[in-house]
């Protein structure tokens, strides 16, 4: 071919371009929204960097150079100048408790609480400030994470006596951060009609002494002991107090979201009326997010409802709902993880299976015949395998059903014979990375260091068998804090500096993936969210550093400047 032929080539291509370029902002007419001078990092292999992009009506346009996005620009389009700032696909929490999450505002905070004499305190406090009667509530005690251990205790756990003796007439409840154990005072105890003589419910555990009294610590179903009687105190509350605060418990939780750039929300079990809730918000316009819900209710109000509670991108894509939610076991922190072999720590356990197999088997039939997506709690090695066991029965038995993209939630410890199982099913693991780093310093001394670093938060062994991994906080059992997280995902380093199996940890693109288009995909979602692609919604999250290059020790420095939702600026630092 003669240069006079290429260079002409070369021209046709360029107006080519040059006319599309122009097109795609002619056609939609002037953007509302444009994003200039910055690093946006689109997490869309066709084109992975660019300068600015462009919205128009809550949607992507275009997206390129500084110079291509001008032509976007009118009288009218709101500018945005980053400044050099990175911009990024929205935040997606992949695994999260929406409610949970607003109400943990409206409770005592107990994670940062070093031991448990300053959680005595805190409820003492709150006690002076209590109506007679009142309960008293709070979350985020580990004594994992105590500088003292309390005395007399049982496997770390303090008794109720001193928490007693602050509150005696106000009955209090304490989840622990995992929300698998709660710590009870005497009042509660006896309000719940808790004594000596009380069982253990299947799946659950009263903490007992040496005589075989209640200390006050109820692990995994046994905890529903004490919330059936403190609901039975949140019920006597008219119809207009228990609306109002569903509404602030919703405004709280979206405020928190939205200031630490998450854009949407992965919601891991809400009941029928909690669902029905959300949709009412939804239809008056009050969502500022997007909301994506697993339901969590009994087999029988499944079968029921499921037919019509189907919801696929509801008021402009705020709501979907096409997941169930169940829990298998419980959690590492509290024993209650469930396990092919016993804890090193408490030989004469193997953890807590919380929901009987043939419940399971159950609602993974009502999943698949009503075409929902199935999202299971699983930590343990046991809890795993058998979670495996049932999805593969199920599979097996509607060989027709294909990219059902049932998912395993935390999937923490896993046995390394199920590790490729993830690949082969297509089973999606629900993975928080900043459990790795809060848990790393007990995980050893629970499960001994081989079964730690075989089985514990495999992350490069899952994507090498192609597993999809989505991440997330679990917030409220972690902070929402996705820099946080994406920090632990990265270094996997403990508080003390340690790195926990440093050779698991993802590359800073794939946990960018992880944290958007990966949750996307496990969620039928990947066509519209997850990458800053033309054509997709304008969820866009700016931050103050570039975590995708700065040194490690600098990520967590990194703010939130702008989360924006469906181009429209919902918070700005």
């Amino acid at each position: 071919m003669s240069k006079k032929v290429t260079l002409k080539v070369l021209l046709i291509f360029l107006c080519v371009m040059l006319i599309g370029f122009s097109i795609s902002c002619a056609q939609k007419g002037p953007a509302d929204l444009v994003l200039m001078n910055g690093k946006i990092v689109t997490v869309d292999k066709n084109m992975p960097e660019a300068q600015a992009l462009a919205v128009k009506d809550g949607v992507i346009i275009d997206i390129g150079s500084n110079e291509k996005i001008e032509r976007c620009i009118s009288e009218s389009t709101q500018i945005i100048d980053l400044e050099g700032m990175l911009a990024i696909p929205g935040f997606i929490e992949g695994h999260g408790h929406f409610t949970s999450l607003g109400r943990s505002k409206m409770r005592l905070n107990l994670m940062q609480a070093k031991n448990w004499d300053e959680i005595v305190d805190m409820v003492k406090k709150a006690v002076q400030k209590a109506k007679p009667g009142e309960w008293i509530r709070g979350r985020g005690w580990h004594q994992e994470k105590w500088d003292k251990t309390p005395q007399p205790n049982v496997d770390g756990l303090p008794f109720h006596h001193t928490l007693s003796k602050v509150s005696p007439d106000n009955p209090v409840l304490l989840s622990h951060a995992s929300g698998h154990a709660s710590f009870a005072n005497a009042k509660a105890m006896e309000l719940a009609g808790i004594t000596k003589d009380t069982q253990d419910p299947p799946g659950g555990e009263i903490v007992r002494n040496s005589n075989g009294n209640p200390i006050g610590v109820f692990r995994e179903t046994a905890q529903r002991l004490l919330r059936r009687i403190s609901s039975h105190y949140e019920e006597t509350r008219s119809p207009e107090e228990i609306k109002a605060e569903g509404i602030q418990v919703v405004e709280l939780a979206m405020k928190e979201c939205l200031v630490n750039g998450v854009t949407s929300f992965h919601d891991a079990g809400s009941s029928f009326e909690t669902i029905d809730f959300f949709k009412e918000m939804a239809e008056q316009g009050k969502l500022q997010m997007r909301l994506w819900v697993m339901i969590r209710d009994t087999n029988e109000l499944l079968d029921e409802k499921l037919p019509n509670y189907k919801i696929i991108g509801m008021a402009d894509n705020h709501l979907s709902i096409r997941a169930i939610k169940r829990s298998f076991d419980g959690a590492l922190g509290p024993h209650g993880a469930w396990l092919l072999e016993p804890y090193e720590d408490l030989p004469t356990s193997v953890g807590l299976n919380t929901t009987p197999a043939e419940v399971m088997k159950e609602t993974a039939r009502l999943a698949i015949e009503y075409d929902f997506q199935l999202c299971v709690h699983a930590i343990g090695d046991r809890t795993n395998r058998e979670t495996l066991d049932i999805f593969e029965e199920a599979f097996k038995t509607h060989p027709k059903k294909k990219d059902l993209r049932w998912r395993i939630e935390h999937s923490q410890h896993l046995h390394p014979d199920d590790i490729p199982r993830f690949g082969q099913m297509g089973v999606i693991a629900s993975m928080q990375g900043i459990h790795c780093t809060s848990d790393g310093p007990y995980v050893i001394k629970r499960l001994g260091e081989k079964r730690a670093r075989e089985g514990a938060y495999m992350w490069q062994d899952l994507m090498k068998t192609g597993a999809v991994i989505c991440n997330g906080t679990d917030v409220p059992v972690e902070d929402i804090n996705p820099i946080a997280c994406f920090y632990a995902t990265v270094t996997r380093k403990t508080k003390d500096g340690t790195a926990f199996f440093p050779e698991q940890r993802m590359t800073r693109e794939e946990a960018l993936r992880s944290y958007t288009l990966n949750c996307a995909y496990a969620a039928f979602q990947e066509d519209i969210l997850g990458s800053l692609t033309r054509g997709k919604l304008a969820d866009i999250t700016v931050l103050s550093k570039d975590i995708m290059t700065v040194p490690d020790d600098e990520i967590m420095s990194a703010e939130v400047v702008y989360t924006i939702v469906g181009g429209k600026v919902m918070y700005k630092k």
